[in-house]
C-alpha cells in the first residue's frame, strides 16, 4: 500500500491548520508499479512479440509443428497445475480430456460451420461438463486413491473413444465412415491455414487461457484453492465451501485442456484413437512436477519438455527410449533439488551465479608483498 501525502490533490478546509495535514491513501490500483513489476511485464511482452514474430521466421516447419503442440500441451500443463499445484488434487485423466476436446471439435468443425473460434469454446464448455460430472462421485479421494480412479476414467474414456472411433466427415453422432477412400482434414480458421500462421493462433488462444487462470488465482477462487490444498479440514472451519471450489478447480481445468483439444485437433488436420493413450496422463504429471506445479511458467516449461524434447531427439535420430529415461532421472533431480519445479528453482540459481561472478569481479585484489634482501626487513 502506497501512502503519500500530496497537498494539491485533497482541498483545504476553512478550519483545518495550513501545518497539519493527513496523509491521502491511494490506491495501489492507481500507484506507480514497482521496478520489478515492470521488468517482468517488459520481458513478457517482449518474450510474447519474438513468439509470435521472430520464431516462426527462424524455425522450419518440423519445429513450427513441434512447437504448436508445446502450445496444446502447456494449456494441458496448465489445466493439470491448478488441479496438482493449487488444489492438492492428484489427477491422471487429462489426456481422457484432451481426447474429448479433440473429438467434440473435430466433430462440429465436420457438421456445422461455425466460426473456429466458437467451436473450440463449445468443446471447452462439453469437455468442462463431462469432466465435472465424471469426477463428481471421486471427490472425496485424494492423494494416491484419486490419481488412480482418474487413471482408470482416462483408459475408459480411450476405449470408448476407440470404438467410437474420431470423426472423419461422416454422418451421423460419430461423424465416422469406414468405408471412406478420401478422407477430408479438420478445417482451420480462414486467417490461419498455414502452419505459421496457426501457430500464432495457438499461441494467441494460450495467452487467453493462461489470464484466464491467472485471473482465477488472483481472486477468491485461488485464495479458497490455497486453504484447500493446506488443509481442508481447516478450509471448512473457516467457511469455505470445499466441495464447491473443488468442482470449480476441476471445471476450469477441463475447460482449458479441452479449448487445447480443439487446437490440437486444427493442428493435427486427422485425429486418431491411438493418439491418445491413457499412460501419457503419467507422462504429462511427470512433466508437470518437473516444470513446477505452483507456477504459470511451468506449465510453459512442462510443454517444451512433453513436445520440443522428443522432437529434437526424433530429429536426431535417437530413439524414445532415451526420453523415459531422461524424464525419470529429471523426476527424481527435481523431486530432491528442486521440488517447486524448473521455473522456480532455474531464477535462484540465476541469481545465486550472478551475485557470486559479480562478488568475484568487486573482490579487491590483494597488494603484492615487497621483497626482502639479506636481513633488512621492510
Amino acid at each position: 500500500m502506497l501512502e503519500v501525502a500530496d497537498s494539491a490533490d485533497e482541498p483545504e478546509s476553512p478550519d483545518s491548520s495550513a501545518t497539519t495535514r493527513a496523509p491521502v491513501r491511494r490506491s495501489p490500483l492507481l500507484g506507480r508499479p514497482s521496478r520489478p513489476a515492470l521488468i517482468r511485464t517488459g520481458t513478457i511482452v517482449v518474450l510474447l512479440v519474438f513468439v509470435l514474430l521472430g520464431l516462426p521466421q527462424l524455425l522450419s516447419l518440423y519445429y513450427v509443428d513441434a512447437m504448436t503442440q508445446v502450445v496444446v500441451y502447456a494449456m494441458v500443463a496448465l489445466g493439470l497445475g491448478v488441479l496438482v499445484g493449487r488444489v492438492g488434487l492428484m489427477s491422471l485423466g487429462q489426456v481422457a480430456v484432451l481426447a474429448i476436446g479433440a473429438w467434440s471439435a473435430a466433430r462440429l468443425l465436420f457438421a456445422t460451420g461455425q466460426p473456429f473460434p466458437v467451436v473450440i469454446l463449445e468443446a471447452g464448455l462439453v469437455t468442462m461438463i463431462l469432466g465435472t460430472v465424471l469426477l463428481l462421485p471421486a471427490l472425496r479421494l485424494r492423494g494416491l486413491y484419486l490419481a488412480l480412479i482418474t487413471l482408470m476414467l482416462a483408459g475408459a474414456v480411450t476405449v470408448v473413444l476407440a470404438t467410437l472411433n474420431f470423426p472423419n466427415g461422416g454422418s451421423g453422432f460419430s461423424g465416422y465412415n469406414g468405408n471412406q477412400t478420401h478422407i477430408p482434414p479438420i478445417r482451420r480458421p480462414s486467417i490461419a491455414t498455414s502452419d505459421p500462421a496457426y501457430f500464432r493462433y495457438a499461441v494467441g488462444v494460450a495467452i487467453v487461457m493462461f489470464a484466464l487462470v491467472a485471473i482465477h488465482i488472483r481472486t477468491r477462487p485461488g485464495r479458497a484453492w490455497a486453504a484447500i490444498r493446506q488443509s481442508e479440514p481447516a478450509a471448512l472451519a473457516v467457511g469455505i465451501n470445499t466441495t464447491v471450489y473443488k468442482l470449480w478447480a476441476v471445471a476450469l481445468a477441463s475447460f482449458v485442456t479441452g479449448v487445447a483439444g480443439g487446437v490440437y485437433a486444427g493442428a493435427a488436420h486427422y485425429v486418431y484413437p491411438y493418439d491418445f493413450p491413457a499412460y501419457t496422463s503419467i507422462t504429462i504429471l511427470a512433466v508437470v512436477l518437473m516444470g513446477g506445479a505452483y507456477s504459470l511458467w511451468g506449465a510453459v516449461v512442462a510443454g517444451l519438455l512433453m513436445q520440443l524434447l522428443p522432437a529434437w531427439l526424433q530429429n536426431l535420430g535417437l530413439s524414445n527410449d532415451w526420453l523415459t529415461i531422461l524424464f525419470g532421472i529429471g523426476v527424481v533431480l527435481t523431486l530432491t533439488t528442486a521440488p517447486r519445479g524448473m521455473a522456480d528453482q532455474f531464477p535462484k540459481d540465476m541469481a545465486r551465479l550472478g551475485k557470486l561472478i559479480v562478488g568475484l569481479v568487486r573482490r579487491p585484489v590483494p597488494a603484492p608483498v615487497p621483497k626482502t634482501t639479506g636481513g633488512e626487513t621492510p
